[in-house]
């Protein structure tokens, strides 16, 4: 294993930079759901009024958020987060105007859920349990066949459809309010 390089403080090795329309929005989006910590003291605006820089720390790591310029193409981010409570977190962002797009599905011994925000970024929501997924995921079960025939269940198939179902889906949200 890598050692990680050096990083400042809150910061993690990777950490997701999501341009965005309205991105005061989506800062109260991300903090009302996860309960992100806005970092008051790194929000930068622009002369135009659009922010430039923000950071929101979610448990261990942060995110950044700043407003997409104008003319900029629209770039929808796939985030993936960690929570203890999927059902809850998925409520969270429904009762906000989040689009469920896969509902909590049993994966590999963790729980797996998508959605899709207000601003178009689709999010990976799990909730880990070790013991299950090691149980789960026995590599050697699947021995040198690594296509998806050889270990597609289901709840497989339900998780592959919907993201497809929602990539497919994916517009410019900037695209339709103009109509």
């Amino acid at each position: 294993m890598t050692s990680a390089p050096a990083r400042p403080a809150g910061s993690n090795t990777v950490n997701p930079f999501i341009m965005t329309d309205d991105a005061s929005a989506l800062i109260a989006f991300v903090t009302d759901v996860f309960g992100a910590v806005d970092v008051a003291e790194a929000r930068t605006v622009d002369t135009d009024g659009l922010v430039l820089h923000s950071e929101l720390l979610i448990g261990d790591s942060m995110i950044t958020i700043a407003d997409r310029k104008p003319g900029w193409p629209f770039t929808p981010a796939f985030t993936r987060v960690y929570v203890d409570d999927v059902a809850t977190t998925i409520a969270r962002a429904e009762r906000l105007g989040a689009r469920v797009v896969t509902r909590p599905t049993d994966f590999f011994g963790d729980v797996l859920a998508r959605f899709q925000d207000p601003q178009s970024n689709l999010w990976w929501i799990y909730r880990h349990t070790p013991v299950a997924a090691a149980q789960d995921w026995d590599a050697d079960a699947v021995g040198d066949d690594t296509s998806w025939e050889s270990f597609t269940s289901p709840e497989l198939e339900y998780i592959h459809s919907t993201l497809v179902g929602a990539m497919a889906a994916l517009t410019d949200p900037r695209a339709s309010s103009a109509r």
